[in-house]
């Protein structure tokens, strides 16, 4: 007897396209863009102010990434649920892909999941949102068209009791090319703590856009990483979109002349 779906026909998809056929050359993706969890899975048994912290999604990022998407009338694609119930910027192999237990806060819908448990929810969220990537990406090569693929997130003003004085930091694993060159003209900003690298760096195990999607193509790429306390409002998510709209396109524009 087959099991019943994770998602229930009147819950959200788990991705969101936004100008599909935008005419930039930058692709937009943000994996922690939402908090929702399947009614099935009862709020994973966290309470609700639990939640709507950090450890359930990238705060802030989904309203700097559709405003960035749409000064450029870029494509981008956000990711629905909670990173809670699956990490999509992870293998799900790996255990921080559900995992039991987030910072310090216990998970305890994530404690002993079965086989079928997991499957179910790579099934229902990961593959249709990764599926949805490849398939945007390969259209666009198959049209002989350019992709530069920027991965959205935020990050914490302080991680475990250490605090983190950066405003932004760039992320990159092998191809260094896009991210040195937004790099130094983040740095040349006049308000601007910038971090290489931090307060993340991409690896084949703690990441999978970049890795999966954008390595193999041989895309353009670059990580962003905004401190989530900066853009907790519409007007400064606003502002970063901005001054994004203004930076990404001057350090593809740099490559491209190369």
């Amino acid at each position: 007897m087959q099991s019943e779906p994770l998602l229930a026909s009147d819950e959200p998809a788990p991705v969101r396209v936004l100008r599909p056929d935008g005419v930039s050359d930058i692709l937009l993706t943000a994996d922690h863009a939402g908090r929702v969890i399947p009614r099935k899975l009862a709020r994973l048994g966290v309470p609700e102010t639990e939640l709507t912290r950090h450890i359930a999604w990238d705060i802030g990022i989904a309203g700097v990434t559709e405003r960035l998407s749409a000064i450029l009338d870029a494509t981008a694609v956000l990711q629905t649920y909670s990173r809670l119930v699956i990490d999509c910027n992870r293998n799900p192999s790996v255990p921080t892909a559900m995992p039991e237990v987030s910072e310090m806060t216990s998970i305890p819908g994530n404690v002993g999941l079965s086989a079928a448990d997991r499957a179910a929810r790579i099934a229902a969220i990961f593959t249709p949102y990764h599926a949805e990537l490849d398939q945007l990406l390969n259209g666009r090569a198959a049209a002989g068209r350019r992709t530069t693929y920027v991965a959205m997130h935020s990050f914490t003003p302080s991680f475990k009791g250490e605090s983190r004085a950066m405003h932004v930091g760039v992320l990159y694993h092998r191809d260094i090319r896009l991210a040195h060159g937004l790099l130094e003209l983040l740095r040349a900003e006049p308000d601007l703590i910038v971090g290489d690298n931090q307060p993340y760096a991409i690896t084949d195990t703690s990441d999978y856009g970049v890795p999966v999607h954008a390595e193999p193509r041989g895309l353009l790429h670059v990580e962003i990483e905004i401190r989530q306390d900066l853009i907790a409002d519409a007007a400064e998510q606003a502002a970063w979109a901005a001054r994004f709209a203004r930076l990404l396109p001057a350090a593809t524009a740099r490559l491209t002349r190369q």
